[in-house]
């Protein structure tokens, strides 16, 4: 019987609101080839066998602040169909990138979550979004979607080993949701979760077109709210978003 008639094949009253362990996957050291590999005996295009699929790196992005439903991951990755999600999300467990754990509920729910293999991407990740501020941004394209979650999930690779330390809270604001977020940073390195802080030191609030002000190119937060431990708050949003200085003076010059 084919997989997905299994999921939908209604589940005993017995088991609903019990838990599946999550599937064991022994992780080989050197995964199964890919379909289209770069058949080179070189690291760095094994390693693009691996994440140089588009999806495979913002799948890894947006599982930094933890696991994620099916869902949860269509939510945030405008643009991705059913399939092609599906699709690679099979593939990155196969490739010992994610473990998936799956519940049984009504409805029935699966998560999924980073390995070490795939959380080690994370300073890749960051100094990607490094090159990315350097040479390719600018405000929001009328294409693009704006997620600020999008940026924040990156703290983990975007603020590595930071000087400061303390836990902050940052909150968007929309008209019609509100996104809080945690930071925890300490020195063995930074974490992001999608929820409040339990006792934050620092807080940073704002509306979206705030928050995006304050990650384009001129660096303006004049329109975001601070409370608690100002340096914080200031070293956090720094570092998510330093690596632009040189070009926020770029556009300074151009203007």
């Amino acid at each position: 019987m084919d997989r997905r008639e299994i999921a939908d094949r209604p589940l005993d009253s017995n088991l609903v609101g019990t838990t599946v362990q999550r599937e064991a996957v022994q992780i080989p050291h050197v995964p199964p080839p890919k379909r289209h590999p770069y058949d080179q005996w070189s690291p760095d295009a094994r390693a693009l066998d691996l994440v140089g699929d588009k999806w495979t790196l913002l799948i890894v992005r947006d599982l930094a602040a933890g696991p994620r439903r099916f869902v949860e991951l269509q939510r945030v990755l405008p643009g991705i169909s059913t399939e092609q999600l599906r699709s690679r999300l099979n593939r990155m467990v196969a490739d010992g990138m994610l473990t998936r754990k799956r519940y049984r509920e009504v409805p029935p729910r699966v998560d999924y979550e980073l390995t070490e293999r795939a959380r080690e991407l994370m300073p890749i990740l960051g100094e990607l979004a490094r090159w990315g501020y350097e040479w390719a941004w600018s405000p929001p394209r009328t294409s693009e979607s704006v997620d600020l979650g999008a940026i924040f999930r990156l703290a983990p690779g975007l603020l590595g080993r930071p000087s400061t330390t303390g836990t902050a809270e940052f909150v968007v604001a929309g008209p019609e949701r509100r996104d809080v977020y945690t930071f925890k940073l300490s020195e063995d390195g930074a974490t992001v979760e999608e929820r409040p802080a339990d006792a934050a030191t620092a807080r940073v609030s704002g509306p979206p077109e705030a928050w995006v002000k304050a990650f384009s190119p001129e660096r303006d937060r004049s329109g975001l709210e601070f409370s608690g431990e100002a340096p914080l708050a200031e070293a956090l949003l720094d570092g998510l978003g330093a690596a632009g200085r040189s070009a926020a003076a770029r556009a300074a010059e151009a203007a």
